[in-house]
């Protein structure tokens, strides 16, 4: 019985433990009413933003997933050079921007936020839109080399990891 009551005020430990110590953090203050009002928010946020989380998340394949992080550090990196160099050295008409329709064959809900923030944190791509079925990606590339090399470094480097990782 005390289980349950203790899951239904904090069903997700770990995100109302980051509330709190992001709230403590921003504020700048561990005094007494700062780290109560941490605690409420710890408790109310996770619990009023439930409807807002995909389903529950199920990793398959950790050793994947932590060399689908390393690779994806790598990719930010080599990235940052050649968007920075593109930005330093080249007039804008000279660099080919366009949107390209990526297919996914990716479907699990959580696989595709952590496909938009590996798509997002990399420079010199954004994530524009996906489609109501989610099987085509809409992705905008500041310097566009070759679309057909781009879909395969997508599919390859992140979506089947994805896919091993979630479904």
């Amino acid at each position: 019985m005390k289980h349950s009551v203790k899951r239904r005020i904090l069903p997700y430990p770990l995100l109302s433990l980051a509330v709190f110590a992001l709230w403590l953090l921003l504020i700048q203050s561990a005094s007494f009413g700062n780290m109560l009002l941490a605690a409420v928010l710890g408790i109310v946020v996770p619990l009023i933003t439930s409807s807002l989380r995909p389903a529950p998340v199920r990793i398959r394949r950790p050793l994947v997933a932590a060399k689908l992080l390393w690779r994806v550090a790598g990719d930010a990196v080599i990235s940052n050079v050649v968007t920075a160099r593109a930005l330093l050295t080249k007039r804008s008409a000279d660099i080919p921007s366009d949107f390209v329709h990526i297919p996914l064959d990716l479907r699990d809900p959580n696989a595709l936020a952590v496909m938009a923030m590996i798509v997002c944190w990399t420079p010199g791509t954004a994530w524009a839109e996906i489609s109501l079925d989610r099987s085509v990606l809409l992705l905008h590339v500041f310097e566009l080399r070759d679309r057909d090399a781009l879909v395969q470094h997508i599919k390859q480097r992140y979506e089947r990891p994805l896919m091993e990782i979630f479904e």
